[in-house]
This record gives structure tokens, C-alpha cells and sequence, in this order.
């Protein structure tokens, strides 16, 4: 099932767009012809059965993988995003589910990984731990992020939610104006859940633009503006959250696995005939 994109604002260019991606691992074919588009500011929900294609979209978003073919347009701008740093020039930065976040270092530490702030001159240098403290606490206040009460915690000591939510504020503060955000919510309770879900609608109405990949449709409908699915590498419906609903999305993913499943039961038995 195919659907039309909503018609967009040709004189404000999308944060991101991309035409008919391609993208195969030897005879796997990852993306078959990906078109999707994130407007200015919003947010846009990524949804799929495992093996669809989502992490392979995201990785080329974030200049992991390169597409075989297709064009990638950066605010307006036709891009090719040669690696992960490029990808992080053009201000667009990933969030994975596993973080990336060291445990044994402290919250300062993790926000300024491989970009610490030191006093002095090289090879006589020195931390500046108290002006890292200063910044994280102030880039997480910024963001919203106040419950946790010291950045001088080790990461390892903390919850799911404000681990994520950490990443999330390195990334915001090291320029990115597009997120990637991936399975943002796995394995967080209610409560966590919903603190991120507030940082995320935060986000969206400081101007950030994201992509959030996840696989509970309450939460997509809760704070994505549209909904993409993506079924064996193509985007196969786009619409707006307010058009469609929990029980119709997983209605199309389960009249899928329902095709895929009579498709393979027809095989075999036309081989065993």
C-alpha cells in the first residue's frame, strides 16, 4: 500500500530529503528505492518490521554506510555524506539504542567525549573538569533535563532514561540541528518513557528536526508529526499521525508478515509437489 507524501513547502527546503536510495550488502538488498522527507523543526516517525531497512536508512543519514544510489539533499542542498564526522558538519547526529556512552566516566566526562576542554598547552595540558561540570549542568538544564542531581555521577549509577537523555544532550550541544534517534524508549518504564518523550516535544518546538525510529506506535503518535513504514527497503505508507492510528499501523505490519508467511507455505508445497 502506497500512499502520496503530504505536499510540501517548496520556499522553506526540508532538513532532509532523499530520492530513491538504493542500497544492497552482496545479494541482500537493504534498500530497494527509499524516498522520504524531514521538514524544518519536524519530527518524523520511522517504523518496520525487523530486517526492513530502517538502521540501514539511519546509517546513511549518518554517513556509516554509503547508498549505492539515490541522492541525499542536506536543507535544500544535494549532499553526499562521505562519513560520520561529514555527517556531524552538517549538523546531523545519531543517537543509537546502545548510546555510546562510557559507563565508568561521570556525566561531564561523557558529554565532552573526545572534545574535553583543557587549560594550558600541549604536551603540559590538564582537564578543565570544573568548567565541563559547568557546561553539562547547564546544557542539561537547557534541554529541560533536571532531575539528574549531579553531573559528577558515573554513568554506569544511572537510569535508562537519563542515560538517553545525556546522549541525547551531547548530541543537541554539539551543534546538531537534525536527529536520528533510534529506539529512543526500548526498555524504559512509563515514567522514563514519558521523560523522554517531553525532551523530544521539547526539542521539536526549539526547531530541531528528527527522525525517530521505534517500534511502540503509541509513542510515534504521540510526538512524530508523520509516520513513515518501511517494508522491504521502500517507504510504503506516509502520513500524517494525526490521520492514522496504533491499531492501523499494526494492522499493515501484520497483514504483511501474513502475506510473507502464505507466500512461504505456497512455496513449499509447490516444491514438495
Amino acid at each position: 500500500m502506497s500512499e502520496a507524501a503530504p505536499a510540501v513547502n517548496d520556499a522553506a527546503p526540508d532538513a532532509i530529503r532523499v530520492e530513491h536510495l538504493v542500497k544492497s550488502f552482496g545479494a541482500v538488498n537493504a534498500l530497494a528505492d527509499v524516498s522520504i522527507h524531514l521538514g524544518r523543526g519536524e519530527c518524523l516517525g520511522l517504523i518496520g518490521d525487523n530486517g526492513a531497512g530502517k538502521s540501514t536508512l539511519v546509517k546513511i543519514l549518518s554517513g556509516f554506510h554509503r547508498p549505492d544510489r539515490g541522492k541525499i539533499f542536506v536543507e535544500g542542498a544535494e549532499t553526499s555524506i562521505r562519513s560520520v564526522d561529514h555527517a556531524r558538519s552538517l549538523g546531523i547526529d545519531t543517537v543509537y539504542q546502545d548510546l555510546a556512552l562510557v559507563p565508568t566516566l561521570s556525566v561531564a566526562h561523557n558529554m565532552f567525549l573526545n572534545r574535553e576542554l583543557t587549560n594550558g598547552f600541549r604536551p603540559f595540558a590538564w582537564l578543565d573538569n570544573r568548567e565541563m561540570r559547568k557546561r553539562a549542568r547547564s546544557y542539561l538544564d537547557d534541554i529541560g533535563i533536571r532531575t539528574l542531581r549531579s553531573v559528577q555521577s558515573e554513568v554506569a549509577m544511572l537510569s535508562g532514561g537519563q542515560r538517553q537523555a545525556i546522549a541525547i544532550a551531547r548530541s543537541v550541544h554539539s551543534g546538531a540541528r537534525i536527529l536520528l534517534l533510534d529506539e529512543p524508549l526500548a526498555a524504559m518504564g512509563a515514567k522514563e518513557g514519558e521523560m523522554i518523550l517531553d525532551l523530544i516535544r521539547d526539542l521539536k518546538d526549539k526547531g530541531h528536526s528528527m527522525i525517530v525510529v521505534a517500534h511502540n506506535y503509541v509513542h510515534v503518535l504521540e510526538v512524530c508529526d508523520r509516520v513513515n513504514l518501511l517494508q522491504h527497503g521502500r517507504i510504503t505508507l506516509d502520513r500524517l499521525s494525526s490521520e492514522t492510528s496504533a491499531e492501523e499501523l499494526t494492522e499493515l505490519v501484520a497483514r504483511e508478515y501474513r502475506r510473507q508467511r502464505d507466500e512461504k507455505r505456497a512455496s513449499g508445497d509447490a516444491t514438495e509437489g
